[in-house]
Parts: C-alpha cells; structure tokens; sequence
C-alpha cells in the first residue's frame, strides 16, 4: 500500500514578505564597520542625511561623479576596494531613508573588488573602462544564484542560474555589483511598491513617489549610494524616477543593450519592447554606460540585437540646432512648474541662437489606446495568476493598469494582428509629422507634474508615447517647484476627464521644492544624437 507524500502546508504570503525583509536586513548587518542608525522620524526631505551619518572620506567618495571616479581609479588615486565599501555604506543609509534596497551584495563585492585591486597592482592599469566602478541592479535583471521576483510573493524562491548578459558585459569592463533595487507588483506601475517590501519613496519628499518600475534605482541615486544603475523601460520605468529623484535617465532604442537573461512577467511583452538603460548621477555616466556595452559588441553572441557601433555625434555645422518643443500632448495639461521649466530652457536656447519649433502633438491619445492594448495580450491573466497563486493583494495600481484598464483584453490571432498594423500605421503617420517639423530632437515633459502623492500616478503618455514609436529618450534635470511662482496661467477650464483629473492632483504647498525634469527626445537610433545634444545644451545653457 502506498503511502501519500506529505506535503508542506503554503505559506502565507506575509510570511514570504517577512523572510523576504528579514533577508534584506541581514546582508546590511554584514557589513562592517555597523552602519550608523538613522533617527527616527526624518523630515520628508532626507537627501542632506547621508552627509550628516557618514565620515568625511565615504562622503568624498560617493559624492563624486562616475567619470570623475574612474579617473581615480585609473590613476590609482582610490582602491576599488575603497569606493566599494563607501557605496555599500551609502547604499545601506540610503534603504533605511528611502526603502530602496532588496538586498546588499557585500561579500561578492568586495571580493570582486579585491581582485580588480589585485590586477591594478600587478599590471597598473584598470582591467577595464569600468574598472572599480559600483554599478546597482535593479532586482528583475537576473543575477546568478539570487532571486529574482519580479515583485510578486510567489516568485520568491526562483533562483536565477546565470546572469544577465547586461551583467556578463559589464563585469568583463570592471564593474562591481554592490546592490539590487525595488521594483513594483507587476513591474507595471510609475511607482515602485510591492507586498515584499513595501513603499519605495522619493527623497526629496517621502509623501511624494520615487517612481517606476525602476524606483529603488532612482531613490538609491537620488540618494548617492549609487552612481550609475541598470533599469528598464516599457512605459516609462527609466524617465520617470530619473525626474522624480532629480538625477538622469536614458531609454535606449530597442535591441541595442542586451535583452538577454532579465525577468519580465508581461506576457506578449515584444508586442512593446521593454529596454534596459541606465540611471547615473551624470549625463556623463550614461553615455559612458551606453559606449561601454555597445562598444563590446554584443550582438556577436545575441543574434537579436542590431550591430550597431556607438558613433560619435557631431553638431551641424552649417545651421543652427533646431529643436521642437511639445508644450503638451492635447490630451492633459502639464502643472506650472513643467510648462514654467519649458519655457525657461526654450527662451535660453534661443537666446544661444538655436532654432526652437513649437511642435505639436498628433494624435496621443490614439497612442496610449494602441500601447494599452498591446501590454497585455493575455487579458492580464499570467500576472493575475502570479498575484492569486500567493494569496497577496493586488496593489492599487496594478488594478488599476490591468483590472480597471478596458483596452486590456485577452486577444485573437487576428486581434493581435489587428493592433500590430495599427502600431506600424501610427509610427509611420509620426515619422511623417515629425517630418514636417524638420527638428533634430524634441523638448518635452516627463509627465503630467512633478513626482506623484503615492498610487496616483495613472497618467503616462508622456514617457509611453516615445515606447510606442521606439524612441530614445533622456531625462534630465532642471528645476524645483516654487509654490509662489508656478500658479496656472489659464482659465480654470478643463480639456476632458483625465485633464480634469489631473489638475486636481496640483497641490503647490505638498510639490513645493520636488525636483522638476523634462526630456529630450530623438528619432529610432538616434541614441547618441540625443546625448549628444544634451550634452551641448548642458554646457551652452549652464543646466545645474
């Protein structure tokens, strides 16, 4: 008679949660020495504290920007182990302000830093042009050995076997993995929370949102405990916690960084392609990132990419720059504060002599229609699975993007073939009104306003739009909100529900001093053309 396998009782999902947090907390206590405790109840702005808990060489260190940091570590100025331990204490203060971290990477970091020291000294010279450089990680990129949830409970005891081939590359240049980020339930929110680990906040404002999916990226940054780190886009994930934390940003065109080896419960997700693309402190530390891994030629062993070497842009030199302004997308009001930041960048490029077009929208709306109908092919039901299966609750804002979002409809053969041509019919009606415009790269907003009040970030045309047409995209920033400056210029009046919707999230007294950022916008593979415009309007303008 056979005797029925008994079978462990399921643990409940809070249960996961905790373990999940316990494991969190204690790879911060491997480090030594302790890190120093923060006081409790820190005001809402917490990007001074850091300098106030550390000693001055961590200080020194993390303040400095990725290439200036490089330098020093070519030079020999600063031991990789030095910087490693500066940013693991940085990062770990920055958790305890922000919530930003699944978990510090002590042990393999500084062993890999160790062995970088080991070849500096044997052969003086950096093993690569990333020698001894602390990069994050958002969780969801696959790390061999390490979880990888994709912020669902039920995910947590999948153990990736290999890493990512983003990773493989940039530890071949010298990189040093010294911690992994927050992502959202879903991966799907321009917020970042989850039932593993809760509220990542923004910095410079806990009532406000860090942003997503890549928001413990952007509050890490913001924060100094890193200065460049690897996020994904597919509606915006990159650029909106790059504006909100008050740092930079870079969605790349698609297939030309490594897709290879990254969690993404999305299923039908080439119907948008989601990219990876860096976070840094710097403008500087994403080109940098992007000629690093191009350089490096992937394509060689991922068919899927497009071999394309990174160029070096150079400025017209027989007319002036002529870049495009989108004041809005006709569909939502961007607050005072983005139109203010606007118009203060457009004034001053004219006044360095370039050409500014005002460029209007075309058809938006019609956009998010197409996009919100091609994220989910399924209807959302893997993701409702992935939810159900542990018995955790939806977040607000994954009902919100699946439950309560009609375009999400589990589609036909013929459906899905249906909003495929309508994708291609769009992008190429854009090329043509782009076109007409004759501009090399557009001025726009990040989104609607400033850095959100948690679970409200519903409105995201305005970084999405640029992942339906494939875009690059940088964010940069530019401004604070000033209560008594940004008032409304207008009527009152309201263009249609989500306008409406949106004016009344407008709250100058809780947004005063929230970082602002726009974007810079540039047509399919124009990647370097858009960093290299920035860089030429950084310096011609004096943007902070």
């Amino acid at each position: 008679m056979s005797v029925p396998k008994s079978q462990s009782p399921k643990r409940s999902w809070e249960e996961i949660a905790r373990e999940a947090q316990d494991h969190r907390d204690s790879t911060i206590a491997l480090l030594s020495p302790r890190v120093p405790k923060i006081p409790a109840n820190p005001p809402k702005n917490v990007t001074s504290i850091p300098e106030q808990a550390l000693n001055k060489q961590i200080v020194t260190i993390t303040s400095l920007l990725p290439g200036e940091l490089l330098s020093s570590l070519a030079s020999g100025q600063l031991t990789a182990v030095q910087v490693t331990n500066a940013y693991l204490q940085r990062a770990a203060v920055a958790q305890q302000l922000s919530n930003c971290i699944t978990e510090l990477l002590p042990n393999l970091a500084l062993e890999r830093a160790k062995e970088l020291d080991t070849y500096f000294q044997e052969h003086k010279r950096p093993i690569g042009p990333l020698h001894g450089l602390p990069i994050s990680i958002k969780e969801h990129i696959g790390f061999q050995g390490l979880r990888c949830t994709t912020g669902y409970v039920s995910h947590w005891d999948t153990i990736v076997k290999e890493d990512a081939h983003i990773l493989q590359v940039l530890r071949d240049a010298g990189a040093v993995f010294h911690c992994r980020t927050t992502v959202p339930q879903t991966m799907m929110h321009l917020e970042t929370d989850s039932n593993l680990y809760g509220v990542t906040t923004n910095p410079y404002n806990s009532n406000l949102t860090s942003g997503g999916s890549s928001g413990g990226e952007g509050a890490v940054i913001a924060l100094r405990g890193s200065c460049l780190g690897i996020g994904s886009d597919v509606g915006g994930s990159i650029r909106s916690p790059a504006a909100n934390c008050n740092i930079y940003g870079f969605k790349p065109t698609a297939f030309r960084l490594p897709t290879d080896g990254w969690g993404y419960m999305m299923a039908g997700a080439d119907t948008v392609e989601t990219v990876l693309g860096p976070l840094s402190t710097s403008l500087d530390g994403l080109k940098i990132f992007m000629k690093t891994i191009v350089d490096s030629e992937p394509w060689l062993t991922e068919p899927a990419l497009i071999p394309m070497p990174w160029r070096t842009y150079t400025l017209p030199q027989d007319r002036p720059l002529k870049i495009g302004v989108l004041w809005h997308d006709g569909v939502v009001r961007p607050h005072p504060p983005i139109t203010r930041a606007l118009k203060s960048i457009s004034d001053r490029l004219k006044k360095q002599g370039m050409q500014v077009i005002d460029f209007p929208s075309h058809l938006h709306d019609e956009a998010w229609t197409i996009l919100s109908s091609l994220y989910y092919p399924d209807g959302g039901e893997a993701d409702t699975e992935d939810i159900e299966s542990s018995g955790e609750p939806w977040r607000p804002l994954s009902e919100w993007i699946i439950k309560e979002n009609p375009c999400v409809k589990k589609l036909s053969v013929g459906e899905l073939a249906y909003w495929y041509e309508e994708r291609e019919a769009y992008r190429k009606e854009y090329a043509l009104h782009w076109n007409k415009y004759g501009i090399d790269a557009l001025l726009c907003p990040v989104g609607p306003g400033v850095a959100p009040k948690h679970n409200t970030a519903k409105y995201w045309s305005y970084t999405s739009q640029w992942n339906l047409l494939d875009y690059p995209g940088v964010v940069f920033p530019v401004s604070q909100v000033d209560k008594a400056t940004d008032v409304w210029d207008d009527d009152g009046s309201v263009w249609n529900g989500q306008d409406e919707d949106n004016r009344k999230l407008w709250d100058p007294e809780e947004f005063h001093g929230a970082p602002v950022g726009l974007q810079l916008v540039g047509r399919r593979f124009e990647d370097e053309k858009v960093l290299g415009i920035l860089e030429h309007i950084k310096k011609e303008i004096c943007l902070p």
